[in-house]
């Protein structure tokens, strides 16, 4: 199995566990948060906007002035700016909050999200805000890796809810057991984007996931 970068290490060695209590691993943007709203309104600030022609923010960032994409070299930069900015302040998904703390009366919720670690604290503080105090992992990379560290601590059956279908395929691989969820919170941005090829299901909303979730975890 690839090796967990130490940060994310550290954070899940820092968690504790009830053994057999079924683990919920939710990933945040666009699935608690609606990351593609507050972008949006980053980007106009910017004179930028989001083009909508593919699910994928390279090529689709373009400059109002001539339409042209933001070259790749600067995407990384833009972004980090994003989230140092924007993060705190990110609309929360529609029914996420009371569909987790329905389902966290049975099953262990903890966030697994691919928000730089010097944006951690203010996702936290937004999820605080917003009802949904979980512990959070910030990640980097595939997600595969933690999921399948947090799954061998728990010993326990375990849901993952994620918007991006390479995270799947890496828990597929590593965590095959897990059973995977796709979820894109923005209707435009899911539009764009059929299944998660390596997803057992697709929700469209936080009362289906709830239900699914509930079902395949025995959460009833």
């Amino acid at each position: 199995m690839p090796p967990l970068p130490a940060p994310v290490a550290e954070q899940i060695a820092g968690l504790t566990f009830t053994t057999g209590q079924p683990l919920i691993i939710v990933d945040a943007d666009e699935v608690l948060f609606y990351f593609m709203r507050g972008l949006e309104i980053f980007l106009t600030g910017r004179d930028l906007y989001f083009d909508w022609a593919s699910y994928a923010l390279y090529g689709n960032i373009r400059q109002r002035a001539d339409d042209q994409p933001v070259a790749a070299e600067l995407l990384h930069p833009l972004l980090q700016h994003f989230f140092a900015e924007a993060t705190e302040n990110l609309e929360p998904v529609d029914g996420a909050a009371a569909a987790l703390a329905a389902l966290s009366a049975k099953g262990r919720v903890l966030v697994l999200s691919n928000v730089p670690m010097s944006a951690r604290e203010a996702r936290r503080r937004a999820l605080q805000r917003h009802g949904m105090d979980f512990p959070l992992i910030a990640n980097s990379g595939p997600k595969g890796p933690a999921v399948a560290a947090l799954i061998a601590r728990a010993n326990a059956p375990a849901a993952f809810i994620d918007d991006i279908p390479h995270n799947h395929a890496s828990v597929a691989q590593l965590a095959p057991a897990v059973h995977r969820l796709h979820f894109i919170a923005d209707p435009r941005l899911a539009a764009l984007l059929g299944p998660a090829a390596d997803c057992h299901h697709r929700a469209d909303s936080w009362p289906d996931l709830q239900q699914l979730i509930a079902r395949l975890l025995v959460l009833d």
